[in-house]
């Protein structure tokens, strides 16, 4: 079975083999998707914008399958204090960024942040690239199975607040789900779990995961949670 194992400079690949059946409707997601079922938001035409990876990490927990989440600090320059998938901006070991460069920084990334063992993940799959326009940066999706689950935890307080599991029942669940509504008029889906609101680039990713998935259910779009400025 494929695995990724040495994320400097190491073969990273992709595999499906040995994957929960539950993962299925993800992998076939993944292999489905265009750019715009996930978001209006793609890369400039140019190839201008920053080269990152997200980790969006399925594991099964005590109440099943459940997503790998982490708190960005309050003193970050961008999306600050926000949840987010575990990620970051390529560095030039990560290797080719329209190679395997973006699996290998999101393992990386992860592991610098959550304590995540690397080595334990099984990647599955990546989502079309995504832009984040406040910030500028080109993100690559990346979809893994926490194989072999290892303790994850705050690695730096200065970048992270806290790492945290989220079941993926509480994320379908109704009543934790809800539309930020910005100053500036933008709208999208949000998250009320574990203490926390995702919102923003995450929340729109796992909203359309689920939607996509089949694990959607029906909820109330006009539950509104107001945002400040400052988010």
């Amino acid at each position: 079975m494929a695995h990724a194992s040495d994320t400097q400079g190491g073969s990273v690949t992709l595999s499906s083999a040995g994957l929960p059946a539950w993962l299925d409707p993800v992998v076939h997601a993944a292999e489905t998707l265009e750019p715009l079922q996930l978001s209006r938001f793609l890369p400039p035409e140019d190839g201008a914008g920053r080269q990152s990876a997200v980790l969006i990490l399925f594991g099964e927990g005590e109440r099943g399958p459940e997503l790998l989440l982490m708190e960005r600090a309050t003193s970050l320059r961008s999306h600050a204090g926000q949840p987010s998938f575990p990620g970051g901006a390529l560095d030039p070991e990560d290797g080719d960024p329209h190679g395997d460069g973006p699996l290998r920084a999101a393992l990386r990334e992860a592991e610098e942040e959550t304590g995540l063992d690397p080595s334990g993940v099984q990647l599955f799959g990546v989502l079309p690239k995504l832009y984040i326009p406040v910030s500028g940066f080109v993100v690559t999706p990346v979809l893994g199975w926490w194989r072999e689950p290892s303790p994850v935890g705050v690695v730096d307080p200065n970048e992270t607040a806290r790492v945290f599991t989220v079941p993926v029942a509480d994320l379908t669940d109704p009543a934790h789900r809800a539309t930020t509504h910005h100053p500036s008029g933008h709208r999208g889906p949000a998250f009320l779990v574990e203490s926390a609101l995702v919102w923003g680039f995450t929340a729109g990713l796992i909203d359309r995961l689920l939607h996509y998935a089949g694990w959607e259910r029906p909820w109330d779009r006009d539950k509104l949670v107001p945002l400040d400025w400052r988010s």
